[in-house]
């Protein structure tokens, strides 16, 4: 992959996501066409009409949703560096990619590289949305809902017709159209109508949640930041109030996504955005910085007594354990008796932490941090040290 792209190939199709959401799109379209053309026949000019703009909307929906998924987020190249050497110490170093961060740039797990201004993953486009594919994501969430309106106009007046069929035969009506469906077609129409029902509220939502991310020009993962960054100034008393550098207004923070007065594409090349007066390039960069600085600072280093395979659902290490498993896509990781992890992250029976001593090299497992049951690891002696510590110092302010 480079900078900019996605993967670009076929094979990036051959994933659940895709082919969910391709089926889903052909399914309701051509379920809907079959009842279009019997319950109005384009016979007239509004039929004819109708039928031409129920055909766009696959075509427009197709379009955005390949573009989203082959054009890509864009990501930072490999082994990147800012040109002056100055501005290293102001962006966040990713060992995976071994490149520094740009800007609104964030490592995404499943793709395995650092994504251009990352919003999310998204598993129906089988990459990320980011910087360069935003847009087209975008569109096809708002185009889906609107075909699949279409579509269900279509489809709910032919289902009533075709179970009603007799009726208006008996009853002569023959100034309406009649459905003729089988059983196969109408159990069809009514999977459509559920598929199409369930389209508009899941991508409907979802597309008013990226509307709002745009209009502030923020992402969740700067809407998480901007969190962190407010309570880490009142944990520590800074009266300093933390300035977004990205919002520039509701109309031009859109127009930095969908550049309608220009060529449609995104403004900007991933590496540079434009800021408010008072802030740069670095500020949001600046502050993840510092923020990690005092994760680490809290962070508590544990030593493994016990083996742990990283199974989902680690039976072994109790019921307990089993039901209160980590809400989160980070992943499980093994441990070996006599590991060290330094954890950042807490819950009633599990921790989140980063390996920092491996006993046992195991090529095949390449996981580093990740989530693990409580119960197999005990406190490292440093760790008890600096809790005694801690316990002494707040003694004397005492």
């Amino acid at each position: 992959m480079c900078s900019g792209t996605s993967s670009g190939r076929l094979s990036q199709l051959c994933h659940f996501g895709p082919i969910i959401a391709i089926f889903l799109i052909c399914f309701i379209t051509y379920t809907g066409f079959l009842c279009l053309i019997q319950w109005w026949p384009p016979t007239t000019l509004a039929s004819q009409i109708n039928m031409i703009i129920y055909l766009i909307w696959p075509l427009i929906i197709f379009y955005n949703y390949f573009n989203a998924v082959f054009l890509g987020p864009g990501f930072v190249p490999i082994n990147w560096r800012p040109e002056k050497k100055e501005d290293e110490k102001k962006l966040q170093f990713c060992k995976i990619c071994n490149s520094f961060k740009a800007p609104r740039s964030h490592h995404c797990k499943k793709c395995q590289r650092c994504v251009f201004k990352m919003d999310h993953h998204c598993p129906w486009i089988n990459t990320c949305c980011g910087h360069f594919n935003h847009a087209s994501f975008v569109y096809f969430l708002l185009f889906a809902p609107l075909g699949c309106v279409h579509a269900l106009i279509v489809l709910a007046p032919s289902l009533y017709r075709a179970l009603y069929r007799n009726y208006y035969i008996f009853y002569r009506q023959t100034q309406v159209p009649l459905v003729n469906l089988s059983v196969y077609q109408m159990i069809a129409c009514l999977f459509a109508i559920g598929m199409a029902f369930g389209v508009i509220i899941a991508v409907g939502m979802l597309f008013f949640v990226q509307m709002k991310s745009i209009i502030r020009n923020r992402t969740g993962i700067e809407d998480w930041i901007i969190k962190k960054a407010n309570h880490r100034r009142e944990q520590n008393n800074i009266e300093e109030a933390f300035i977004y550098p990205y919002d520039l207004g509701r109309w031009e923070n859109m127009r930095q996504v969908f550049n309608w007065s220009a060529n449609f594409r995104p403004i900007g090349d991933g590496f540079e955005w434009k800021v408010v007066s008072g802030c740069d390039q670095f500020t949001l960069s600046l502050e993840q910085i510092a923020q990690k600085e005092e994760k680490r600072a809290h962070s508590v280093r544990y030593t493994a007594i016990r083996d742990y395979n990283g199974a989902f659902f680690p039976i072994k290490h109790g019921c307990k354990t089993c039901c209160c498993i980590p809400f989160s896509d980070d992943p499980r990781m093994p441990i070996c008796i006599d590991d060290e992890i330094m954890v950042t992250r807490w819950q009633k029976h599990w921790l989140y932490g980063e390996k920092v001593l491996c006993k046992i090299n195991n090529p095949k497992n390449k996981t580093k941090k990740g989530w693990f049951p409580s119960k197999i690891v005990k406190l490292h002696p440093s760790s008890i040290e600096k809790f005694d510590q801690e316990n002494i110092d707040h003694e004397k302010n005492d």
